[in-house]
């Protein structure tokens, strides 16, 4: 079985129209991903040769690697994992500000976090999923602690450790339903480093035409829209 991501950027005007291909196989040991990249530009399609684990995500300025994309990306092959139980948590859930149309993105962006007047938190039941890292493997966390919402199955928290075992980033998921599907769905993902003190923010769709696009069941592209070609097409501008 095949899973397909193609990820646009739409800002900043120097990286606006660039796009990437993901080609995910159930069985990431038998089929490696394949990763294309589309360089506006450039108005080329290439051929990346790596672009999974610890890889930074080029628009996080180094915030974030491309297996924290979606809270998690990728093969968990490098890691072994652990079912550490159950508990009760306080997450962010059904926050609707945080995607308003209503406000900018410079209102919730502030210096050091979010702003706290806009995400909603709620107690809810998750799942405690712990990661270490596999012997002989690289990777720049040694171990990863995630919280995943009993209801919905997202991924809510992440706490990552380094190679001394110290917490050096977390990042929190604020929920919301999009009842016209209807689905659970990250509204915004909230990526801290805290030594570094900087943290990353995405997808902030407020200052956007709409949020996500569902595909409805008479609405799935056709298999060709997931080739190398296509993306030249979706990151044109």
């Amino acid at each position: 079985m095949l899973s397909v991501f193609v990820p646009v950027e739409l800002a900043p005007p120097r990286t606006a129209g660039d796009a990437f291909l993901f080609h995910d196989w159930v069985n990431p040991v038998a089929n490696p991903r394949n990763t294309w990249r589309y360089v506006a530009g450039q108005r080329r399609v290439r051929r990346a040769p790596s672009f999974e684990g610890d890889v930074p995500i080029p628009p996080s300025f180094g915030l974030r690697a491309i297996d924290e994309f979606d809270m998690y990306f990728g093969s968990p092959e490098r890691y072994n994992w652990k079912l550490l139980g159950k508990k009760e948590i306080y997450i962010g859930y059904n926050s609707y500000k945080l995607t308003s149309p209503s406000l900018k993105v410079s209102d919730i962006v502030t210096p050091g976090h979010i702003n706290p007047e806009y995400p909603r938190y709620e107690l809810h039941r998750v799942w405690v999923v712990e990661a270490t890292l596999k012997d002989g493997i690289r990777h720049i966390y040694s171990r990863r602690v995630k919280y995943l919402d009993e209801d919905s199955w997202n991924i809510v928290i992440s706490d990552r450790y380094d190679q001394k075992g110290e917490l050096w980033r977390t990042a929190h998921s604020h929920l919301q339903t999009f009842w016209e599907e209807p689905i659970v769905f990250t509204g915004l993902e909230v990526h801290h480093d805290i030594l570094a003190r900087r943290y990353n923010a995405l997808p902030l769709m407020n200052e956007e035409p709409g949020t996500y696009q569902f595909f409805g069941e008479d609405q799935v592209p056709s298999p060709d829209f997931f080739t190398p070609a296509s993306i030249r097409q979706l990151g044109v501008r």
